[in-house]
């Protein structure tokens, strides 16, 4: 059986963005079983202890630009730093990914096109008309799909995701959980490659020795 890593996102993180294709590459290498749990962002952050971006001190506004700028060169992918239509309600883009896994059908393909439409395309993907057109672009039943998404058994899961990332402290998205181990962030895939092949006992918080 194949190990699982649970994989903690929303569709409006540039982050998520830039670390999707490595983390689909990463599970291919190593046979590791993606679980996507899209995440409800504002009450994760709310809950431990992130800010919404227009809240962040100036300084930290100003080195997320940096960041991304380094982050966009190593993952070599486009990433319009001051996107037209962000920031919006991701809900519907999210719960459109539950609604697929819920259906049986992978995400992935979909999550790129949505990631793109938003970073590399300027498009606004609070509008149902730009996810349809991602939904059919990726082989799916666009019309299905987007109902699926409204329906109150595909918030709950929304819901319960976020609750289950607040509970393995994730401070930001994207995040990867394995064994219970948090990784945050999309330049600790590395890190998460190692302990995959590997195969070493979780780091948790609480366990081992004192510090120094």
């Amino acid at each position: 059986m194949s190990v699982a890593v649970d994989y903690y996102f929303s569709l409006i993180s540039p982050y998520a963005y830039l670390g999707h294709a490595p983390l689909l590459a990463l599970a291919r290498e190593t046979g590791a079983h993606l679980r996507y749990k899209p995440v409800r962002i504002f009450e994760l952050f709310s809950a431990n202890g992130g800010l919404p971006l227009g809240q962040r001190a100036p300084a930290r506004q100003r080195y997320r630009v940096v960041e991304l700028q380094r982050a966009r060169a190593e993952r070599d992918v486009p990433l319009n730093l001051t996107p037209k239509h962000f920031p919006v309600d991701p809900g519907l883009a999210d719960r459109c990914a539950i609604a697929l896994m819920r259906a049986g059908r992978d995400p992935a393909q979909y999550m790129d096109t949505v990631f793109r439409a938003i970073w590399a395309h300027d498009e606004d993907i609070a509008d149902r008309g730009v996810l349809a057109r991602a939904l059919r672009d990726a082989g799916h039943d666009a019309d299905a799909i987007l109902a699926a998404a409204d329906t109150g058994a595909v918030a709950e899961v929304y819901q319960d995701n976020t609750a289950a990332a607040i509970a393995n402290d994730l401070p930001g998205l994207p995040g990867y959980v394995l064994n219970g181990e948090p990784f945050w962030g999309q330049d600790r895939v590395d890190a998460l490659r190692a302990a995959l092949v590997s195969g070493r006992a979780p780091f948790l918080a609480g366990a081992g020795a004192a510090p120094r």
